[in-house]
């Protein structure tokens, strides 16, 4: 009896473990994330209760907080109203205090009003997954006692820990802090690696923000998202419908001048065109690096390197401090190269930040744009405008 029901060598405990965090990752990335926050597919009633059975059992989420707290995070990304943002409160502060973050957020009715529609609201809710959030999670503390013996309370615990610290911690701090980016979206997010297993596809985050209502969230041809391949295997078995997907990047390379079909491509996938550019400005960057530094250092100036020439770069200057704001304008100064490639930034920018102007006034600023670009005499520049041209939506 002191082992349980189950008696379990080392590495069964270590796979049960896995195994049971595994589902309670699939039922957040799935339902909590994909189905519920953004209604990017549609689940079976019975996949969608199962879920949220489980969920009530593992975790203690409500379904409402969790889906408000997130769509709240998407709407004030990286500003001081975000929940769980590194940018404003630090990346300690979320990495090891992400838990009581959400925890302090479930508590703000204003956020549960504003951002809670359209979540669960039937009897088993209102009377036992919310009236009794706690007892699922004490309930799984005895079914793992019975069936494992006290071995069972560490799987528990791993179960107890697991959310707070993969989702909490690790997605909403290290997830707009640290990783590579596809798409240049308006906020920090990261790609924490291109294989999301771990914690369901939800490492594939700079993917999510740049669309954030996609069932998908691999982009590469080498990223793999194992919530997708759940979520296919559903829909194929007729459990799940997938409503949303991120449009598919297309290009007409025998395209030679922007039509309306060009620009409604470039708006749609302006983090893509934005995050190619960047890449542009990273090799112009290396090229200017050795001559910049030099220059900065015979004015006084603090050593300048590339990472910080390229933060500098990657912003508006509306938002860089005045000491880099100047930094950034006497470096310019120095190198007519960065100094296009930037100013043409910010009008590329410019371009889908007009919502009150018509298509037509829309379509010849990107005309413009080439135009400048080509004649600019960077062949790089020319290159990325002959790129542009060729963006279609079909």
């Amino acid at each position: 009896m002191l082992s349980g029901m189950i008696d379990l060598p080392w590495w069964g405990v270590v796979l049960v473990a896995l195994g049971l965090t595994h589902v309670t990752i699939a039922a957040v990335t799935i339902f909590l994330h994909r189905c519920q926050a953004h209604r990017a597919l549609d689940l079976h009633p019975v996949i969608s209760h199962f879920f949220r059975f489980w969920l009530w059992l593992t975790t203690g989420i409500q379904t409402k907080q969790w889906a408000s707290i997130h769509r709240k995070h998407h709407a004030r990304c990286e500003t001081e109203e975000d929940p769980h943002s590194p940018q404003t409160r630090g990346i300690k502060e979320v990495l090891w205090r992400g838990a009581e973050l959400y925890r302090a957020e479930s508590q703000n009715k204003e956020t549960m009003d504003k951002y809670g529609s359209g979540t669960p609201d039937d009897w088993l809710e209102r009377n036992l997954y919310v009236k009794h959030s706690s007892l699922g999670i004490t309930l799984m503390f005895m079914i793992n006692l019975v069936l494992f013996g006290p071995i069972g309370i560490s799987i528990w615990a791993v179960q107890m820990l697991w959310i707070p610290v993969t989702a909490a911690g690790i997605i909403n701090g290290a997830g707009h802090y640290w990783g590579y980016r596809n798409f240049a979206a308006d906020d920090a997010s990261t790609n924490l690696l291109p294989w999301g297993i771990l914690i369901g596809g939800e490492e594939l985050h700079n993917n999510h923000h740049a669309y954030a209502t996609s069932a998908r969230l691999s982009s590469k041809w080498y990223e793999f998202d194992i919530g997708w391949m759940y979520i296919r295997m559903m829909e194929l078995s007729g459990l799940a419908r997938v409503k949303k997907l991120a449009p598919q990047i297309r290009f007409d390379w025998a395209k030679t001048r922007c039509d309306l079909d060009t620009l409604q491509a470039v708006i749609t996938h302006r983090f893509d065109v934005m995050g190619k550019y960047g890449l542009l400005i990273k090799r112009a960057c290396k090229q200017e690096i050795a001559k910049l530094r030099q220059l900065s250092q015979q004015e006084g100036r603090e050593p300048l390197t590339i990472e910080r020439l390229r933060h500098w770069l990657h912003l508006d200057a509306a938002r860089l401090p005045v000491h880099d704001r100047q930094a950034l304008a006497a470096t310019l100064r120095h190198s007519a190269q960065l100094e296009t490639l930037y100013r043409l930034k910010q009008e590329l920018a410019a371009i889908w930040a007009r919502s009150s102007v018509s298509q037509e006034q829309l379509l010849k600023a990107l005309e413009d744009w080439c135009h400048q670009a080509e004649a600019s005499g960077i062949e790089a520049l020319q290159e990325f405008s002959r790129r542009l041209r060729s963006y279609r939506m079909s």
